[in-house]
């Protein structure tokens, strides 16, 4: 069963994304959005991996379009 409550800190700024939801699955949360945010760097064209900005978080980018954080969820 999925919770619709988000996590995030205020300085992770993605909970404004106008294109996004969260999921929650046990103790693990999935966020999916649009990607807004300016790479100054070449990113692969169909998925890229990364650190997240908060710690515990990680970064998939799919097709240079949509960014899903994988992260644990807090009570």
């Amino acid at each position: 069963m999925t919770n619709l409550e988000q996590s995030f800190d205020k300085r992770f700024s993605l909970q404004c994304s106008p294109s996004s939801f969260l999921m929650r699955f046990g103790s693990r949360e999935i966020f999916v959005c649009r990607d807004f945010r300016q790479r100054h760097y070449r990113t692969n064209l169909m998925m890229e991996c990364s650190t997240g900005v908060q710690a515990g978080h990680l970064e998939i980018l799919v097709l240079r379009k949509w960014l899903v954080i994988l992260s644990k969820a807090r009570w």
